[in-house]
């Protein structure tokens, strides 16, 4: 119960790292519920958990598979990562902010979940690195660790989407400027640690 707990958690806080970023699902987010309604966020959310769902099916039917004598150097590989998205968040809570300017309204913000997601950069860089590694790593617990973990995952992405799009269909500043610098520069310290303490526990463990 402990396992399934702190893998829920975990799960949970690094989903929040993420869906804090601005980019352009946020984006699309803010823009649906100008549009919209507070369900934007919801929409917006599912689009981005049918991205994240073929790549988690990918991970745990193909790269797992063929993964096994490399867990090491994959783990490792995802400590490094988690450690270069630390600093990057930290630098970015500097000049982060959640204003944006209005664009045509998405006709379909399940789709423009799905589409932003899967039309970032940084959401392939994440995955291809600290996601995969992550989910491997779970794995090691058996597939509901790893189901666990993505929950936990999709939890955080859906909860603040909703949160922003409930905010901006009613009129509201989602968030001070100066109040989001902060969390993001904590989110970026969350991020530094666990990934000296995932990559550390890499070789400790061994």
């Amino acid at each position: 119960m402990y396992e399934i707990a702190s893998t829920l958690v975990l799960g949970f806080l690094i989903g929040l790292t993420g869906a804090l970023a601005p980019g352009p699902t946020l984006v699309a987010t803010i823009n649906a519920a100008l549009a919209g309604n507070w369900t934007a966020g919801l929409k917006i959310s599912l689009g981005h958990m049918v991205a994240e769902f073929g790549i988690f099916l990918l991970i745990i039917l193909g790269i797992a598979s063929i993964a096994g004598p490399y867990t090491t150097i994959i783990a490792a590989v995802g400590g490094i990562a988690l450690v270069i998205f630390g600093i990057m968040t930290l630098m970015g809570s500097k000049t982060a902010t959640l204003g944006t300017t209005p664009t045509r309204a998405v006709d379909s913000p399940c789709m423009a979940g799905l589409l932003t997601s899967a039309a970032n950069p940084y959401f392939w860089i994440w995955w291809l690195s600290v996601g995969s590694a992550l989910v491997i790593k779970t794995l090691q617990g058996g597939l509901l660790l790893a189901a666990i973990f993505m929950i936990g995952h999709w939890c955080a992405d859906t909860g603040w989407f909703t949160f922003v799009s409930t905010a901006v269909s009613r009129g509201k500043t989602v968030l001070p400027d100066t109040t989001y610098h902060r969390i993001m520069a904590a989110c970026g310290i969350f991020f530094l640690l666990f990934g000296l303490y995932y990559f550390t526990g890499v070789f400790v463990t061994r």
